[in-house]
């Protein structure tokens, strides 16, 4: 079997995220699940959703493009599942929007349930009015060009973080999180115990019970900002 045989550049099937770990992680916000995961999976500020009430959760279907050209992604569309993030690596660039009003209106209807795109997307108004998670790193009125091969379902980079087919992204007002498919399962009790000390530290604040971090005094000894037996 050749090289291109056992590893093509289009992968149609993969293993997914628990459908179950995808809803848990859901109730959870992306900054929660960054935290458990060892404060790492996150993406790059830069890639944002275009409203800030969008949020989201998913296994996810991962896509290599050449800077300008969605032809990949209209392969993404053509092989997504209901529940599918489309998350594309379009090398940050800008010059041209990837998606727009038309494929998203396509990403609904296929039950697609959110897009991160590490690039530019257009018609920002009306993917706002109709409601669709969109991430992307900018807007530009420029349209693609549809005629370059990329891969699809391929591990990618994106916003500093690896991302590979199936792995669990979150998404919300904060931005994006990803985990690693083996892990996110794992991460779930974590991020309740989180929640729950949080839930706890500012009750703590609102009472006046504790005003400041348990951990704040030896932090600072330990940076040698104060020294032992002193307080602030």
């Amino acid at each position: 079997m050749s090289p291109a045989a056992a590893w093509p550049d289009v992968i149609r099937d993969f293993e997914r995220v628990d459908a179950s770990v995808v809803v848990q992680a859901a109730a959870f916000p992306s900054s929660i699940l960054a935290d458990v995961a060892g404060r790492r999976g996150a993406l790059h500020g830069r890639i944002a959703p275009l409203a800030p009430t969008m949020r989201f959760a998913g296994p996810a279907l991962t896509v290599e493009v050449r800077p300008g050209d969605n032809l990949m992604i209209h392969a993404a569309l053509a092989v997504a599942r209901p529940g599918d993030v489309i998350v594309v690596d379009g090398k940050g660039d800008l010059s041209s929007a990837l998606m727009g009003e038309i494929m998203s209106q396509q990403a609904v209807a296929l039950g697609v349930v959110a897009v991160v795109i590490d690039g530019a997307v257009r018609d920002a108004e009306a993917i706002r009015e109709l409601g669709f998670p969109m991430y992307a790193a900018g807007l530009n009125p420029n349209g693609p060009t549809k005629n370059v091969a990329g891969r699809l379902n391929h591990p990618i980079s994106i916003g500093g973080v690896t991302v590979k087919p199936g792995d669990l992204v979150v998404g919300d007002g904060d931005g994006v999180t990803v985990i690693e498919r083996e892990k996110a399962a794992a991460m779930l009790p974590l991020a309740a115990e989180k929640v729950a000390a949080e839930t706890r530290r500012i009750a703590d604040i609102r009472s006046r019970k504790a005003l400041r971090p348990g951990w704040l005094d030896v932090a600072l000894r330990t940076a040698g900002v104060i020294q032992e037996g002193e307080t602030l």
